[in-house]
């Protein structure tokens, strides 16, 4: 009882400079991933669909541009970053850019999917130019809230055990987000055309607005009371930190370099083997059944989700966020081995090695357990690196006496969003290479070569994905009792700078958990 109580305590702070969050504020502020993720999913999967069957550009510039604005989105994380740790409003550090950020993608959305409709056909050139633009507007937008999510984390709790929990809550915001976009698509898109059809984007566009803007709103009840000096690092001096000064950071902060290394292969692997293309060309072309296959698949790794988020938070909490990261990765890879055997498996034109739910075969039957059990251990860790920043940012104030949630969300987020920026390329280039020239959706035939690119991106991908994650995690040392060693420290620092003391005397009087005295260790 005393563990729960710890974990779900409604007290802010303690005596021994502890940062608790309330229970609703770690169920509410995660909101601001599922506000972005509305957009990041229409984007990723549905963008290229738009320029190329409703705009009428040329498929290979639709999927680049989605690669390209990624790598836009990189570029601007470690401007936005900065700005971040300078701000210091009325309104707080984070809030003005959640909100602002969320007003910018509506205006950039609306210009961006039914403005460039209104410019002339014979005026293509135009339509290339203001796709390019809007769609700019649009990432500036996204970086500005998106970022908020890694760094506001940082002053919400810094308990240990309260950290692992904003991973399942982050994962339930993240499908009332992404999850809503993914489940409507397939039925609207039935019913309003394909997703080529300008009547599909009629629809989705303003729906992933309002809940978009509604999720920032909760999310900004989340921080409110948290978005104040008191609770952003050690001493309320605020940053200054140059973006030249960005390498050195990332040169001296092993950690972060190798959960970089982590969540980047993590977000490629999901990006691909998520994207609707791939699923279209697996359920439709493959198994002949997109309408009937799609949402009960995604059901299935949904479900197949739930146990594993209760054993993720409960290994957070008892061995430390890295242990439960490794833990079930290792569990997708080898459930991942018998997707990808049956996958080989598949015959064109035969029952017995077709997916079918009614009446259901023994292939179905071992694609399900593999499947489900993979994908659900695997989604149920995909969010994790997010709190995982929050470790690495805190030991950056360990380690120099820099509060920089800003800097270092966005260092992350830059290799993140540069490798998986490859996702849509890769397969536009993919889909390109077997001699399709649209993008396949869930009534496209089946194709030679389409076997050999789905076995690749479906399975190959993610478990390439996944064997970097656990190499790179071998050498990430903030474990959970490291992270005790560090609140620690970074507690009896903090209380000595308000009484008095400079941030550098601070650093050189305390350095190890033997030096800390007892009032300010946890339990």
């Amino acid at each position: 009882m005393k563990r729960k109580g710890n974990v779900m305590s409604q007290k802010t702070t303690t005596a021994q400079g502890m940062n608790r969050a309330k229970l609703y504020q770690l169920v509410l502020f995660p909101m601001n991933n599922g506000a972005t993720n509305v957009y990041y999913i229409l984007t990723l999967n549905f963008i290229a669909y738009y320029a190329n069957g409703v705009l009428g550009l040329l498929l290979m510039f639709a999927t680049t541009m989605v690669t390209v604005m990624r790598l836009f989105d990189a570029v601007t994380d470690p401007i936005i970053g900065a700005l971040i740790d300078r701000t210091s409003t009325k309104f707080g550090k984070f809030r003005p850019f959640m909100v602002f950020g969320n007003v910018i993608m509506i205006v950039s959305s609306i210009c961006l999917y039914f403005g460039t409709r209104l410019i002339s056909g014979e005026m293509s050139w135009l339509r290339y130019v203001c796709f390019v633009l809007f769609y700019a507007l649009y990432v500036i937008g996204y970086t500005f809230q998106t970022a908020c999510t890694r760094s506001g984390q940082t002053c919400l709790t810094n308990d240990p055990k309260q950290r692992p929990l904003f991973t399942i809550f982050n994962t339930v915001a993240s499908l009332i987000g992404m999850g809503l976009v993914q489940f409507l698509a397939p039925i609207l898109s039935k019913r309003l055309g394909g997703y080529n059809s300008a009547e599909f984007f009629n629809v989705m566009i303003p729906l992933a607005i309002v809940v978009s803007a509604l999720l920032t709103l909760l999310a900004v009840v989340g921080i409110w009371e948290k978005d104040r000096p008191e609770y952003f690092g050690v001493s309320k001096t605020q940053e200054k930190v140059e973006v030249k000064e960005y390498l050195a950071i990332l040169k001296a902060n092993k950690e972060l370099q190798r959960l970089m290394i982590a969540g980047a292969g993590c977000k490629l692997a999901f990006s691909i083997a998520t994207n609707m293309t791939v699923l279209c060309m697996l359920y439709g072309a493959m198994m002949e059944n997109y309408d009937g296959l799609y949402l009960p698949m995604m059901i299935v790794g949904y479900v197949f989700s739930v146990p594993f988020f209760l054993l993720t938070v409960r290994t957070s909490q008892k061995h430390g966020q890295k242990a439960s990261l490794v833990r079930y990765t290792a569990i997708a890879l080898v459930m991942y081995i018998g997707v990808l055997v049956l996958l080989v498996l598949w015959k064109q034109g035969n029952p017995a090695w077709n997916l079918s739910l009614g009446p259901v075969n023994l292939y179905t039957v071992l694609f399900v357990i593999f499947f489900g059990v993979g994908y659900g251990a695997y989604y149920s860790t995909a969010d994790m690196p997010i709190p995982m920043v929050a470790d690495c940012s805190d030991y950056e104030t360990f380690r120099s006496g820099r509060y920089i949630p800003g800097i270092m969300g966005t260092l992350f987020s830059l290799v993140d969003k540069l490798v998986s920026s490859l996702g849509s390329t890769v397969v536009g280039a993919a889909v390109a290479m077997i001699g399709i020239h649209t993008l396949p959706d869930g009534n496209t035939p089946y194709s030679d070569g389409m076997h050999g690119v789905v076995i690749v991106l479906f399975c190959i991908v993610p478990m390439i994905a996944w064997i970097m994650t656990l190499i790179a995690m071998k050498g990430y040392s903030l474990t959970g009792s490291r992270m005790k060693e560090i609140q620690a420290v970074n507690a009896v620092r903090k209380d000595a700078i308000n009484r008095g003391m400079s941030l550098e005397d601070a650093m050189q009087t305390w350095k190890e958990m033997d030096q800390v005295p007892e009032k300010f260790r946890q339990s």
